[in-house]
C-alpha cells in the first residue's frame, strides 16, 4: 500500500523575490509609477503577471514595497544625514546624498519618489497619497532635527525650522529633477554650494 508523501502543496516559487523587487524598484525609478507598465515590470522582473500578483499583490502594492526598498537603500542617506552634528552639516549631507544618488551611472537618474510623483493620474490616487506621505515624512524628520538645532543654539533663536527644512527639501527635489534632465554632478554641486552660502549663522 502506497503512502502519500507529506510536504508543501503546489509548485515552489521559481524566482528570487528579492531580486525581482530590486528590478521592479529600478523600473519605477526610471519610468515613474504610470510609466512602469505591467509588461515592462514583469519583463524586467523575469516573471509572469500571475506570479507578480501572487508574490507582491497588485501594481500599487508592488510600488509600495519598491518605495520601501528605495527608502531603506538608495535613499537611506537622509537618515544618516540627520545624525550629523550641526544643522549645516545635516543640510550639506542631505544635498550631497541627493546629488550622489540621483546621478549614479549604475542607476536611473533622478529620484524614484520625485519621478513617480510628477505624473500620477486620478487612477493612481493611492500612490499619490503614498508619495505625499513619503515626502511629508522626510520633511518632518528634517524639521524636527532643525528644531533641535534651534533649541541647542546651533541655529539662531529666530530661525523657523519648518521653513528652513522646506528650503532644504525643495532644493533636494529640485536637484533630483535636474539630475533626471541630465544636469551633471559638478553643476549640481556648484548650485548646492551657492544655496548653502545663505545658511543662517550660529
Amino acid at each position: 500500500m502506497e503512502t502519500k508523501q507529506s510536504g508543501p502543496i503546489g509548485r515552489p516559487r521559481g524566482f528570487d523575490a528579492d531580486v525581482a523587487l530590486e528590478r521592479a524598484m529600478l523600473v519605477f525609478w526610471e519610468h515613474g509609477y504610470e510609466g512602469a507598465s505591467l509588461a515592462r515590470l514583469t519583463n524586467a522582473m523575469g516573471i509572469s503577471t500571475t506570479s507578480m500578483y501572487a508574490a507582491f499583490g497588485n501594481k500599487e502594492e508592488l510600488f509600495r514595497k519598491a518605495l520601501e526598498r528605495y527608502t531603506e537603500g538608495p535613499s537611506a542617506y537622509l537618515d544618516r544625514a540627520l545624525e550629523e552634528p550641526t544643522a549645516l552639516d545635516v543640510a550639506t549631507a542631505i544635498l550631497a546624498g541627493t546629488i550622489r544618488t540621483t546621478t549614479l551611472a549604475s542607476h536611473p537618474q533622478g529620484c524614484m519618489g520625485v519621478q513617480s510623483a510628477l505624473a500620477v493620474g486620478d487612477s493612481g490616487q493611492e500612490v499619490r497619497d503614498l508619495l505625499v506621505a513619503w515626502r511629508n515624512n522626510g520633511y518632518a524628520s528634517v524639521r524636527e532635527r532643525f528644531q533641535r538645532a534651534v533649541d541647542d543654539g546651533d541655529l539662531p533663536a529666530e530661525t523657523d525650522p519648518g521653513l528652513l527644512a522646506r528650503y532644504v527639501i525643495t532644493l533636494a527635489h529640485g536637484i533630483a529633477v535636474q539630475a533626471a534632465s541630465g544636469v551633471c554632478r559638478d553643476e549640481l554641486q556648484a548650485m548646492t554650494d551657492a544655496a548653502l552660502r545663505t545658511w543662517p549663522p550660529a
